[in-house]
């Protein structure tokens, strides 16, 4: 059973920057699709990045394209997604997923981290 682990949320000023980890435990992602999901108080839940983890395919929202990188670390089985230039528009709690699919459908994510918040000071 695959479990998700989040960290690196925390506190920043308007413009700085984070930088999230999503490490695996119980099997790898190989196989698998990862990506990272926001939500805000009293917003929709939101697809923000993600990356096949055996291949260079990326898919990022509109909103963050040029500003967050999702990149992959092989020898510790973990995803980061580093995040620039943030705004107040990014302040949420993120939450790690893999499922089979590259999507920005939730449904189609098996796998939920308990999510890591990301507060921005402006």
């Amino acid at each position: 059973q695959l479990r998700l682990k989040e960290s690196g949320g925390g506190l920043v000023q308007a413009g700085g920057s984070l930088r999230l980890s999503c490490a695996a435990s119980g099997r790898t992602f190989s196989g698998l699709a990862v990506g990272w999901f926001r939500q805000a108080p009293g917003r929709e839940r939101e697809f923000v990045a993600g990356t096949r983890w055996s291949s260079s395919r990326e898919l990022y929202t509109d909103a963050v394209k040029g500003r967050f990188t999702v990149s992959r670390e092989w020898a510790k089985n973990t995803v980061h997604l580093q995040m620039n230039s943030l705004n107040s528009e990014d302040a949420a709690v993120y939450s790690c997923v893999a499922g089979p699919t590259l999507t920005s459908d939730p449904n189609e994510y098996t796998y939920w981290g308990q999510g890591t918040q990301v507060t921005v000071s402006t």
